[in-house]
């Protein structure tokens, strides 16, 4: 019997602020069911009150209280980590509004850092690239990447998020991050198990990327299934070594899942 759904957000339910096809009829059927829910992102760039307004736009009533994303795990991983230390971001505005909101000191001075924070950046250039090397040739400088998605979907289109940028500053320093956040990580795992309060066994988790969204399932004990209204196409699909339990062409599949049906 399920008794909570994990959601993705961007290629599981919205494109950009446009609903994608199948969503209202999937969300619909969840609350008739009367499933706890979370929607789960690993876009680390905004808070959930701007997820709100971007549901709403989308036309669904989602609070606040209903988010988590990549930004929310990595301000609770530093503050139980790295409390005290001084983060140098390389990523978005957005992103350091977040950590600075959240008490988390953020440096603009490399010379400072005792962390660096990776994550989506597109102003992110050489410069930038040149001066994340030199912090992290200081092996006490922590690394911690907010989440390890090499492409997400936006309303232009495929473009590259956060594992990119990561991807790129490792192989510069020669070295790997500690730890990279969001999803399929286990303090996203772990915040989002406490906010949504069922049992792992007890919880489907929907969304589009077999390595983030399924895996994050999967090692939960979770039932997982994939949309394919996202990034994940059929080729990808047959050589992944991650499974998902049901594959859907959108969420207005959903009653396929046999605890839904």
């Amino acid at each position: 019997m399920l008794n909570g759904v994990i959601l993705d957000v961007d290629g599981t339910v919205v494109r950009g602020d446009e609903a994608l096809p199948g969503a209202r009829a999937g969300l619909d059927l969840l609350e008739e069911r009367g499933l706890r829910r979370l929607f789960v992102s690993n876009n680390p760039t905004k808070p959930a009150a701007a997820y709100e307004e971007r549901f709403a736009r989308a036309g669904f009533d989602v609070a606040a209280e209903e988010i988590v994303t990549a930004a929310t795990v990595t301000t609770a991983y530093l503050d139980r980590h790295h409390a005290g230390a001084d983060h140098f971001v390389v990523g978005e505005d957005g992103l350091r509004d977040i950590l600075s909101a959240a008490g988390v000191s953020v440096t603009a001075d490399p010379a400072e850092a005792t962390v660096l924070v990776a994550s989506i950046d597109r102003a992110f250039d050489y410069e930038t690239l040149c001066t994340a090397m030199r912090v992290l040739a200081d092996d006490s400088v922590a690394f911690v990447g907010t989440d390890p998605d090499m492409i997400i979907p936006a309303a232009e289109g495929d473009i590259p998020g956060s594992g990119a940028v990561i991807h790129a500053i490792a192989g510069v320093a020669g070295r790997d991050p500690d730890i990279v956040l969001g999803k399929p990580s286990a303090p996203a795992r772990e915040l989002v198990e406490a906010r949504l309060g069922v049992d792992p066994r007890e919880c489907l988790v929907v969304g589009d990327r077999l390595d983030t969204d399924i895996a994050f399932g999967a090692a939960a004990g979770m039932t997982t299934a994939l949309v394919r209204t996202g990034v994940t196409d059929d080729a990808t699909l047959a050589t992944s070594d991650v499974e998902p339990d049901y594959v859907l062409d959108s969420l207005a599949d959903l009653d396929a899942v046999d605890a839904l049906s």
